[in-house]
């Protein structure tokens, strides 16, 4: 087990909930929170526990097989996360690629003891697929074509093994030092990629170019900048 994680048995889920919030009230909004680890926590009390926070907090919830991480988002994290997710909305209104924003909707399946929320996410290639669709079942829905993760909060559980058990074909790993793409390969692993699947025209060094501008420039200039650049460099005459 990783260290800084606090592990807890397994009370009335209300307990639960209450101390779990004052444990991470604890962490510096700036700085990378300590996630609290539940074991040997059954998919009836990871979903009801879901459905306790959704209505009162705003948590990232990791289970794996009777493992539940609960971590809490910094402003730090989402800051990031959300210039690379504008990234690529700006880069798909100016080409026009049609697709399904995900955010951070839950992703679970029950028979494989498996769910999360990733940071951010979206249907490119199944776009079709999804658009009409209200709520996704991974059962008979494909998973997110791409997920956006940030890597600089430490986690207790393998969240790419996760994201490979649920079949997530791309991710693209934030630690603010690096833009890392992964495919998943035929045994079920993320590997390096040298450029994006759902969008395989992107130079990828030019998007993690972009992020490294962040601490010397605004969010909005920043965007706007990416947005010029896809205009000159990707856009059709």
């Amino acid at each position: 087990m990783a260290a800084g994680a606090d592990v807890l048995a397994v009370p009335p889920i209300d307990r639960i909930i209450e101390s779990t919030l004052v444990t991470l009230a604890i962490a510096q909004p700036e700085t990378a929170p300590a996630p609290v680890l539940l074991r040997n926590v059954s998919w009836r009390f990871y979903e009801s526990f879901l459905s306790e926070v959704s209505s009162t907090q705003r948590l990232y919830l990791t289970y794996d097989r009777g493992n539940l991480e609960i971590m809490p988002p910094s402003p730090f994290h989402e800051r990031y996360k959300t210039i690379l997710a504008r990234f690529v909305e700006q880069l798909t209104l100016e080409l026009d690629i049609p697709i399904v924003s995900g955010g951070s909707t839950t992703f679970r399946r029950e028979d494989l003891k498996r769910g999360l929320e990733p940071d951010e996410c979206y249907y490119v290639q199944h776009e079709a697929d999804v658009r009409e669709t209200q709520e996704v079942d991974l059962t008979r829905d494909p998973p997110p074509d791409l997920v956006i993760e940030m890597d600089y909060t430490r986690h207790v559980i393998d969240r790419l093994g996760v994201y490979a058990a649920l079949g997530v074909p791309e991710v693209w790993r934030y630690d603010l030092r690096r833009l890392e793409v992964l495919h998943l390969n035929a045994e079920g692993k993320y590997v390096p990629g040298a450029t994006s699947l759902a969008f395989p025209f992107l130079p990828m060094v030019e998007v993690e170019r972009f992020l490294l501008r962040r601490t010397t420039t605004a969010e909005t200039p920043l965007v706007r900048q990416f947005r010029d650049w896809v205009r000159a460099k990707l856009a059709k005459p």
